[in-house]
């Protein structure tokens, strides 16, 4: 049997990776300056993490929600205490998409509505039971069943259109957008959207699965502006690259038996890496080295990578040209050795290293990229 080929691969067979670097078959060491998607937090095969991992197997393994669970309740108070939400509950799941299905269900259960609105560019998901809210037809998913969605772009009197029609149950914002090519709204816009929502009963659903766990150099990207989403959906950095997904609950939203569902959400295994994750962003300052590296990482881009906007916070990063990108991707690979991104916005290269990326390694990808654009720096 061969493998569904839905993916474009190069020929590379990664075999071992520790930090921000990883190794093919061949011998030949990669910068990773992507980490699957901001899946790489703390780096690859990180000591703590994988210590973590270890004593969980030689403990219980491997075991899902049907049975109460010590750990599970570990990661919900660390969570809460890193991240600054202690006051909200959380709900374990597998991945993103699964984060915002139930987010959206909840939602609609609590409201008794329907639609959903979303903006132009973002993407929350691929699972046919959520809402994949992009208008680019080559990503589009179905959406749950009986709703509907209305896009609109980053207007508040555009929102405030829909909202008046009376039948939405949750507006859905990536604080900053991943996949549409690191777009920021405002910190304005934001705040006034929080208002909205709250004005008109439909609750804030803030997307966090990329834009989380320290990505920005606030614990979640929001956070910058100083709102509070009734939901926050997080995945990707939270275990490093092992399955994990969520939604953080505010407190109004009381919880009932069956209401959301999920089979392996809250493993041992899973709330170990997570757990791990935290602890080490803890420990070891994340926050404050993702804001400085992102600091230093954007400084010299603006002055010497020709681009013609730097997008982004902290560690995420969207650089966006007047041309397709994917020749630099290609040779920054190929001659170079370092792994970045692209976004649904062809322009735009997007970087997304692990929050401890060093500041040597940082200048090892900038030395790169500027001898590729032919700027000196």
């Amino acid at each position: 049997m061969d493998l569904f080929n839905v993916y474009p691969l190069v020929n590379i067979t990664p075999v071992r990776a520790l930090g921000a670097k990883l190794w093919d078959d061949q011998g030949q060491e990669y910068l990773d300056f992507y980490g699957g998607h901001a899946v790489i937090s703390i780096g690859h095969s990180h000591p703590h993490y994988v210590q973590r991992l270890t004593e969980q197997l030689h403990n219980i393994g491997f075991y899902s929600n049907s049975v109460q669970i010590p750990i599970q309740m570990q990661l919900a108070h660390k969570l809460g205490q890193v991240s600054g939400y202690d006051d909200y509950t959380l709900f374990l799941c597998n991945s993103g998409a699964e984060a915002n299905e139930n987010a959206l269900k909840l939602a609609s259960f609590h409201t008794g509505k329907k639609r959903v609105v979303a903006f132009r560019g973002a993407f929350h998901g691929r699972t046919s039971g959520t809402v994949a809210a992009t208008d680019n037809p080559k990503i589009v998913a179905p959406f749950n069943a009986g709703h509907a969605i209305s896009f609109v772009d980053y207007d508040l009197k555009a929102v405030a259109d829909v909202l008046r029609g009376g039948d939405v149950c949750a507006v859905i914002i990536e604080p900053i957008q991943g996949v549409g090519g690191i777009i920021m709204p405002s910190d304005d816009f934001l705040q006034g959207l929080s208002l909205l929502c709250g004005a008109h009963n439909v609750l804030l659903i803030a997307d966090e699965v990329q834009s989380g766990y320290g990505r920005s150099g606030k614990f979640f990207a929001h956070q910058h502006a100083g709102i509070r989403p009734d939901i926050i959906s997080v995945a990707k950095g939270m275990g490093n690259g092992f399955p994990i997904g969520g939604i953080l609950i505010a407190p109004q939203y009381k919880a009932s038996y069956g209401l959301l569902g999920t089979t392996f959400g809250g493993n041992h295994l899973a709330c170990a890496a997570a757990l791990a994750v935290l602890e080490v962003i803890e420990n070891e300052d994340l926050l404050a080295h993702a804001t400085a590296m992102g600091d230093h990482l954007r400084t010299e881009l603006l002055a010497h990578a020709g681009a013609l906007e730097i997008r982004g916070r902290g560690l995420m990063v969207g650089i966006k040209y007047d041309f397709p990108i994917k020749e630099i991707r290609d040779k920054l690979l190929a001659e170079f050795h370092i792994f970045v991104g692209n976004a649904s916005d062809p322009t735009v290269l997007r970087l997304l290293p692990p929050l401890n990326i060093t500041k040597a390694e940082v200048d090892r990808f900038l030395g790169a990229l500027f001898a590729l654009v032919g700027v000196t720096a």
